[in-house]
């Protein structure tokens, strides 16, 4: 049985969500980003009036001033964001019980059996997109397909407030000319590996022997294959983020940060992800560090330990090995991320001969009590307290 699966992009979503709020802004360019004094100005989303002046996500303030000097610039407010995608999670649930959030501003649905109630899916996603207009304000990209990959590259083809229709049979004359980046799942890394195998479209990946491709990549080579030839076979899964499969935290920094600097950020990070995994009942076998430089260039690496964890100590000291031995200690670091994957609920503590586990989790369990009563930032490490700090501050991003 053929399924229809739409998937609902938000069009700048959280530039959208403040000019929801505030009338004014309607129609100006906004520019949602950090605090520049402190170099977390980064831009993190962009109205469309602004994206037309070329700026983009990822530039500093300072760019996106330099092409866009009369545009209106807000500090983000998360929980007003996390509010407006429940409100139009709440509007897509109307339409079927089978909705996937996949991002904070995308999800998918699954209105195979609901066309005999709401009418052809292309009817459905008129009405969801009038509903969101009407009543939460924002505009969405909504792409339809027999698969959420279609759904997913049908949304992208058209925006903002786009309504696009993708079937099997339209893959070779509207995907496969496109760049291979433009696919799902393809991203700077495996294109810079498929542009090696003379791979450059879609269409040429489509095309190219899965055999070299599954050799080359494993799994994940014939993966890319079957994305390309617009076959996916994942349901919409409505409990997907009801299962945990990594808790992290990450910064940008105030300044570059070098060496030992980068170790105090990866302790303040470790405390937090830790304490996020302990609340949760959770602990992880894998740490995931992440650094990116001030080009933008990316590095993410991980390690497997070797009993679980949920103690700060056991995450620092795992992230400082994968630091030393992949970032050179003189290269500068724009931001740092920390995270505890593979985790599992439940899981029995190993206890040690002196007790030292113990007497750790005990400390960090105190202090996951004073936090929970008094807040972030009522107790951190001293070694906060120096230049390289900076959970401690007063506005912390976080």
């Amino acid at each position: 049985m053929s399924r229809s699966i739409l998937l609902a992009d938000m069009n700048s979503f959280f530039a959208s969500v403040h000019q929801a709020l505030d009338p004014a802004l309607r129609g100006k360019p906004v520019i949602v980003a950090g605090d520049p004094s402190r170099r977390h100005g980064v831009v993190l989303a962009a109205s469309y009036e602004a994206k037309i002046k070329g700026v983009k996500t990822g530039l500093t303030v300072g760019e996106a001033r330099v092409l866009c000097p009369e545009g209106v610039y807000i500090q983000p407010r998360h929980h007003l964001y996390v509010h407006f995608s429940s409100r139009i999670l709440r509007i897509m649930r109307d339409f079927t019980p089978l909705v996937e959030p996949f991002s904070i501003d995308e999800a998918f649905m699954d209105v195979t059996g609901s066309v005999k109630l709401f009418g052809p899916p292309v009817d459905i996603a008129r009405r969801l997109k009038e509903r969101i207009r009407r009543e939460v304000g924002v505009t969405c990209s909504v792409g339809i397909g027999p698969n959420k990959l279609l759904a997913k590259m049908a949304a992208g083809l058209q925006k903002p407030d786009g309504l696009t229709v993708l079937t099997h049979e339209d893959v070779p004359r509207r995907l496969w000319p496109l760049p291979v980046r433009e696919l799902f799942g393809v991203g700077p890394r495996y294109q810079q590996h498929l542009r090696k195998l003379n791979i450059h479209t879609i269409g040429d990946l489509a095309s190219f022997p899965v055999e070299i491709l599954q050799k080359r990549f494993g799994f994940y080579g014939l993966l890319l294959w079957l994305c390309a030839r617009g076959i996916d076979h994942s349901p919409v899964d409505p409990d997907s983020l009801n299962r945990v499969k990594s808790i992290g935290q990450q910064i940008t920094l105030p300044r570059d940060y070098r060496g030992e600097e980068i170790r105090v950020v990866l302790l303040e990070l470790a405390d937090r992800v830790a304490r996020r995994a302990r609340a949760g009942g959770y602990a992880g076998r894998t740490v995931v560090l992440s650094l990116k430089d001030i080009h933008f260039h990316w590095l993410s690496r991980r390690k497997t330990l070797p009993l679980p964890t949920a103690l700060a100590g056991d995450i620092y000291r795992a992230g400082v090995e994968l630091l030393e031995e992949n970032w050179p200690p003189s290269w500068p670091v724009r931001m740092v991320g920390l995270a505890l994957a593979g985790l599992a609920a439940g899981v029995p503590e190993q206890l040690t001969l002196f007790g030292e586990r113990e007497k750790r989790r005990r400390a960090e369990e105190a202090c996951d009590a004073i936090t929970g009563r008094y807040g972030e930032g009522s107790i951190f490490r001293a070694i906060s307290l120096t230049g390289a700090g900076v959970f401690h501050l007063k506005n912390s991003p976080l």
